[in-house]
């Protein structure tokens, strides 16, 4: 047996059923309902005061249901305490003692659970090894990078051999850079060991990169559930479609019946309807700022609209030119490739923006 084996599990689901949960007056989890795959890298992705966290603590045991229930394997959980769950987690803030050297740091949860002192070292140097901080086990945390010290905090983790991991944002105390390299080490980890595991952040290119589905919350519910490109090219709602990238939002009212109807935007301008498009009551029209193309002419093709629009400001950014153009009452944004000696739209130009029909969506 391989050394990453040894500290692997079985991978098992987790259910999250009919979750209610109150601090006071403060209805904090509202009706959640989760089906978490065996050996899935799924997130918990939302704003600040969302209810994430608090999920994920509520998964760990730190937090309990005024309703529902969480099953691990099958297994209803809810009545167990935090250290009878299976379930390792890490922490934001890393929760390491200052006082320890690494190897102490990671054994510490194994000596807890009364593990042989024979076993507890080789699951230390096993731990230690997967993330790579073998050769610093005599340190200690304050003589450690912020990588490594998150490094060590997952090491501790899966050396319990936990049924399911749970991170919680563990990347935001790192820089921009250390923060890339960190989530890449996360997610080979975590195909590695076969964990199921959760993360919780805030930051949608985080969930984007390492996750396989998303749950993305909002106000205490899950709004919608899907893969990163699921949720990119078909959000539920606007809600998802504004936080996961930028949206750009055209309000109006659906005119005319049948092959007829038209999208009567603010400003006067009229936007053709595709045909067996299904338009809610009071709809917006939504796309994102990459499926829309500048031009001075109108598309000849019928695969295509076209809105006249003026340019209003632009932002270089290397690799492509980021241009605001207002349409009717609305400024949108519309994202152009770089292509050095290419000519670039100027300010107060009046322009055509072409947008395919299937890109087009209705919230």
């Amino acid at each position: 047996m391989n050394a990453i084996a040894s500290l692997a599990t079985p991978a098992v689901s987790v259910d999250i059923e009919g979750v209610n949960l109150s601090y006071g007056d403060n209805h904090v989890l509202k009706d959640v309902n989760l089906a978490i795959q065996p050996g899935e890298f799924f997130a918990f992705l939302g704003p600040s005061g969302c209810g994430k966290t608090t999920l994920l603590r509520l998964i760990a045991g730190f937090n309990q249901a005024d309703t529902g229930r969480v099953l691990i394997g099958g297994s209803d959980i809810s009545p167990l305490p935090p250290w009878k769950r299976d379930v390792g987690m890490v922490f934001q803030s890393y929760a390491l003692w200052p006082h320890m050297t690494v190897r102490r740091n990671v054994a510490f949860g194994l000596e807890e659970r009364g593990v042989s002192r024979a076993e507890v070292e080789r699951r230390v140097g096993v731990a230690l090894d997967l993330v790579g901080l073998g050769h610093l086990g005599d340190r200690r945390p304050s003589q450690l990078s912020g990588g490594q010290q998150q490094r060590v905090a997952v090491a501790r983790t899966v050396a319990v051999e936990p049924k399911v991991l749970l991170l919680d944002e563990p990347l935001s105390n790192l820089d921009a850079k250390m923060r890339v390299q960190v989530r890449r080490e996360l997610r080979d980890l975590q195909q590695r060991l076969g964990l199921t595991t959760i993360f919780v952040t805030h930051d949608q290119e985080e969930a984007n990169t390492i996750c396989d589905r998303i749950a993305v919350m909002n106000d205490g519910t899950v709004q919608q559930v899907g893969t990163p490109m699921e949720l990119y090219e078909r959000p539920a709602n606007l809600f998802v479609a504004n936080f996961l990238g930028t949206a750009n939002i055209l309000e109006g009212r659906v005119k005319g019946t049948g092959a007829d109807r038209i999208f009567e935007i603010e400003g006067g301008i009229s936007v053709p309807v595709p045909p067996g498009a299904v338009i809610p009551e009071g709809a917006k029209l939504v796309f994102r700022p990459q499926h829309a193309e500048l031009g001075l002419r109108e598309p000849s093709d019928t695969a295509s609209i076209a809105l006249p629009g003026i340019v209003s400001h632009r932002e270089f950014l290397g690799a492509s030119v980021r241009y605001g153009v207002r349409v009717g009452a609305t400024e949108v944004a519309v994202d152009q490739p770089f292509h050095s000696g290419e000519g670039l739209h100027d300010i107060g130009a009046a322009v055509s923006l072409t947008l395919p029909k299937t890109s087009m969506i209705w919230l």
